[in-house]
């Protein structure tokens, strides 16, 4: 591994530094940017205490003095007796972080290793929750969640955790569509999903998995790159396993097209097919900066995105 740009006080490339994610505090933009997803417009709470009215609650019968602006017409209509809305404040909202760690991940070949690259996004998106006022939480396949927290005490929770699951792969992992599954139990409407994944664990997942989980939440996913899957030398290229030494012929135009459609179709397909589903993917390759999939995408001439 070619690490002589990541190396330094924070960590080596090769596993995460509680130290290096701590020193990502001040990365990433102070808000993520809104956007129009399948249920309307999502972005930020403007405070972690929102003003009264902002949540329904239940309804009950009409009594005198209850605000007529408040009445469930629908149910009045229904019952045929007055019904009057009831609310209560909406609390934080909840960011949780869904980690995928499959042995994949624990490669790189420029700067550092997709999991270290996975923990310091992971990380971006931790402090990018605490600056929103979020509730952190997170989870892998394998183990029990981390249960969501406030402020620093949660925040610091998560980036243990990732520092834990991606220091190497771990023993017990279910996988990514379990992870999902577990996730999709625990959100409720409006939360903030962040999911860290390699792309052919991602890739395996269904459809209707990755839908479901966006219908009424603000999802992203970011995909662990490594410039090796994505541009392979032109030349023969000798890798080591458990079968012996095996020698690649990327030099061929077959072998670079059996190398592209394995490692680098699988993100490109999930690029084009899940932002119909109201997710936001980011690619990010490990020698990119750790917030890089937090940026506003580019604007372009018209002024659009």
């Amino acid at each position: 591994m070619n690490a002589a740009a990541a190396a330094g006080a924070a960590g080596d490339g090769l596993v995460p530094r509680l130290e290096e994610l701590l020193a990502l505090r001040g990365h990433g933009p102070g808000v993520a940017w809104r956007g129009t997803g399948r249920v309307g417009l999502r972005g930020v709470a403007p405070s972690s205490l929102r003003g009264r009215g902002m949540e329904y609650a239940e309804s009950r019968e009409y009594v005198p003095g209850d605000d007529v602006r408040r009445m469930d017409w629908r149910l009045t209509a229904r019952t045929g007796r007055a019904h009057t809305k009831l609310f209560q404040t909406e609390r934080e909202r909840l960011a949780l972080l869904v980690c995928d760690v499959s042995p994949a991940l624990f490669f790189g070949t420029r700067v550092r290793f997709k999991s270290v690259q996975a923990a310091r996004a992971g990380a971006v998106a931790v402090w990018s929750a605490l600056r929103a006022g979020d509730r952190i939480a997170a989870l892998r396949a394998g183990e029990a969640a981390i249960p969501p927290g406030a402020g620093m005490r949660g925040a610091m929770r998560v980036l243990e955790s990732l520092v834990r699951w991606y220091a190497h792969p771990p023993a017990a992992d279910a996988g990514l569509e379990v992870a999902l599954e577990q996730a999709q139990r625990l959100l409720r409407p409006g939360a903030r999903l962040v999911v860290l994944a390699d792309p052919l664990a991602a890739a395996a997942v269904p459809l209707p998995r990755w839908a479901a989980l966006a219908r009424h939440h603000e999802a992203s996913l970011v995909l662990l790159q490594d410039v090796l899957e994505t541009s392979p030398p032109r030349r023969s290229l000798a890798l080591a396993g458990d079968a012996g030494r095996l020698q690649l012929p990327l030099q061929r135009a077959a072998a670079r097209q059996q190398w592209d459609q394995a490692l680098a179709a699988p993100a490109r397909t999930l690029a084009a097919a899940l932002p119909a589903y109201g997710w936001r993917v980011h690619p990010l390759a490990t020698d990119a900066a750790a917030d890089a999939w937090l940026q506003p995408p580019p604007v372009n001439a018209r002024g659009g995105r």
